[in-house]
């Protein structure tokens, strides 16, 4: 494994949160399982303004104790078929803190919000 694929997964295992250049930097929650990012957007979920139309997206991953920015890197954008992934579902689920209806998380998001997988490009 290279130092950026090290430095990678263990920024996006350590910290819940990344930097997305979107329209703007935007903040967003996600969990990492299997190699990749995934993330929730819509639906009451994350706003992330055409994240899915993308084909890949430039990421920011910093340091959950001082903030300061341990890696950047390209990835692959791809929508989850959630029903398709269900472990990579419960993943993110798990990370989702202090959701409203976490009893009913899953299924809300299979009927209202879009699941992606972001894969770093090395």
């Amino acid at each position: 494994m290279s130092d950026d694929n090290a430095a990678i997964e263990e920024g996006a295992k350590k910290s819940g949160i990344l930097w997305l250049t979107l329209d703007r930097p935007r903040l967003a929650w996600h969990a990492w399982h299997d190699g990749a990012i995934y993330l929730v957007t819509g639906g009451g979920e994350q706003h992330l303004p055409g994240l899915d139309a993308l084909d890949r997206v430039h990421v920011t991953l910093r340091s959950k104790d001082n903030g300061a920015r341990l890696v950047e890197f390209d990835a692959a954008v791809s929508v989850v078929a959630q029903a398709a992934a269900p472990d990579a579902v419960a993943v993110l689920a798990k990370e989702r803190l202090n959701a409203p209806d976490s009893e009913h998380l899953t299924r809300r998001w299979a009927d209202d919000s879009t699941v992606l997988r972001l894969t770093p490009e090395r």
